[in-house]
């Protein structure tokens, strides 16, 4: 994408993200885009057949051999979870049922989190808010490496290594650079998840729990649909800390490729982000994107000038709670 250099640190940026000012400037010049936020009435429709699906997977791998578990978690279930995580994230801006009712999106994230086998989807909320309110933010935003992994995780194999383990780092990672209190939907979202394992098991055994758990540990380490998770904010390029893909895996993540016009406005659900593109064209259309995810885990590994230092950091100014 452009001239790269060796990392030993992160790049330290003095400015506000971009984000901010480009809604402001899009905003003012299109206004019949506040028309595209609001829920996705179908989102929870989508979501119910696929938690459904994976139920009925796990009644048909219940007498399967282990290496058909995991062979079809990795092909087929953990795909499905990889997806449900992402309709996490578009429930956690409260597209599913609208801002007015904030708690019904809650719940119904934690019945989207079913098939996924581990509680994930309230203490994803509580962090994902500060992703955006301080994108790059030092300590606030845990979506950042820490400094031992930009360290350590330098050379093509622990690079491989790092793609593998991605899933513990994101759920550790958290406790460590922002720890907060649990909150009593965590609480909730860990009693519903572990009952339905629980439930699970007795029905069918023990291979289908593995199956979900081991579908959404592989497919959010080393799989394809998992380069988004480097190709949103990884610096490929100087200058540029957020950027987009528009290729077909998006039919399969709720447009979560489309990431710069997230970021510009989060309210909007992922099925209208092409529209968001489209009517502001002129602000899109130059700025550097990628074109295949695959090609972002393999630049990622064997590039040198790329690994877990190639993220934009800045201090930020923590806001006082409403």
């Amino acid at each position: 994408m452009g001239n790269r250099v060796t990392r030993d640190d992160f790049e330290w940026v003095y400015t506000e993200q971009p984000h901010t000012q480009r809604r402001k400037e899009i905003l003012a010049k299109y206004p019949q885009i506040k028309t595209l936020m609001g829920p996705d009435p179908h989102l929870k429709w989508i979501v119910s057949g696929m938690v459904f699906m994976q139920l009925l997977a796990c009644y048909l791998v219940k007498d399967l051999s282990w290496k058909w578990i995991f062979f079809w978690a990795y092909a087929f279930g953990g795909c499905i979870n990889h997806s449900l995580t992402l309709a996490i994230h578009d429930i956690s801006h409260n597209v599913a049922f609208g801002n007015k009712q904030a708690k019904w999106n809650r719940w119904f994230a934690v019945f989207a989190n079913l098939p996924i086998g581990i509680p994930y989807s309230a203490s994803f909320k509580k962090y994902h808010i500060d992703h955006h309110r301080y994108l790059g933010g030092d300590g606030l935003d845990v979506d950042i490496p820490t400094d031992f992994e930009g360290w350590f995780f330098c050379t093509p194999l622990r690079k491989l290594l790092w793609l593998f383990l991605q899933p513990l780092f994101y759920s550790l990672r958290p406790l460590y650079v922002n720890p907060k209190a649990i909150t009593r939907m965590e609480i909730f979202n860990a009693l519903v998840q572990f009952s339905v394992d629980l439930i699970i098991h007795y029905l069918w055994g023990l291979k289908p729990v593995i199956y979900l758990i081991a579908g959404t540990i592989l497919c959010l380490g080393f799989h394809p649909i998992s380069g988004h998770f480097i190709a949103e904010h990884y610096m490929f390029l100087k200058g540029y800390e957020t950027y987009s893909y528009y290729g077909p895996l998006n039919w399969l993540t709720f447009n979560v490729g489309y990431h710069m016009e997230h970021h510009d406005f989060p309210s909007i659900p992922g099925c209208r982000l092409p529209m968001v593109k489209k009517i502001a064209a002129e602000y899109y259309d130059n700025l550097p994107h990628h074109q295949s995810w695959i090609r972002v885990l393999w630049d990622f590994v064997f590039d040198d000038s790329i690994g877990p230092y190639s993220r934009v950091k800045r201090l930020c100014k923590l806001a006082k709670e409403s």
